[in-house]
């Protein structure tokens, strides 16, 4: 019989290379797909109508303007524009003033507030480092034998005992912008000297971009910064 080892080691190595190319470009694409919906999806509603009204007036000549697929570049083109044109104006006196006029508006809406106030502090905190501990941390999440990276976004105390906990958002891979949040006890998490940049890059890779070497165990008793 003829010696299939060979071939079939042969076919599961190209599979495995095969896998490890693609892996790469499929997360690229998840985050970037991820970003182009939700960016195009703010102007679409200002952009749409316009294009709908030009391809009316001239059918044969301004039709394709009704193809999704302009639909979705010029909407894309026109919010990168207006986050461009945001951060001009944020470094200008007139922006910073015409910004904090905004803010107030968008603080005297009862529900607004609270989700513009808590994403506001969180992007504030994530750029700090607190007091007391390391920003990134490992925490035991899903269970006690693995670990996940968490970012501190607070130290509180225990009522009664006076325990320092830590609010840890462990965001989701490879989308960082859902998590979930952990109260965890100062001394059962494990402090990292990453910095935010090289967590996020960690986390939206699944892992394939990271430095050397990471802790894994909370620090002996005592030892705690």
């Amino acid at each position: 019989m003829p010696d299939t080892a060979l071939p079939r080691a042969s076919l599961k190595t190209t599979l495995i290379t095969g896998l490890l190319t693609l892996l790469p470009i499929w997360l690229t694409w998840v985050v970037v797909k991820f970003v182009f919906v939700l960016l195009s999806d703010i102007s679409r509603p200002f952009t749409g109508p316009v294009l709908q009204r030009m391809a009316d007036s001239n059918p044969a000549t301004w039709g394709w303007l009704t193809q999704p697929w302009v639909d979705h570049g010029i909407a894309l083109v026109a919010t990168v524009l207006v986050i461009l044109l945001s951060g001009v104006m944020a470094r200008r006196v007139f922006g910073q003033r015409m910004l904090r006029w905004m803010e107030s508006l968008i603080l005297r809406v009862p529900f607004a507030s609270t989700i513009y106030s808590s994403a506001r502090q969180l992007l504030d905190i994530l750029q700090t480092k607190p007091d007391g501990t390391q920003r990134v941390v490992l925490v035991d999440f899903p269970h006690t034998e693995m670990k996940s990276i968490g970012f501190v976004t607070r130290v509180l105390r225990e009522q009664g005992t006076g325990r320092e906990l830590a609010a840890v958002y462990v965001p989701t891979t490879p989308n960082p912008t859902s998590g979930y949040l952990e109260i965890v006890p100062v001394e059962k998490i494990t402090p990292t000297d990453w910095t935010v940049d090289q967590a996020m890059s960690f986390i939206i890779s699944g892992g394939a971009v990271s430095p050397e070497s990471i802790p894994f165990s909370p620090p002996a008793a005592g030892n705690v910064s």
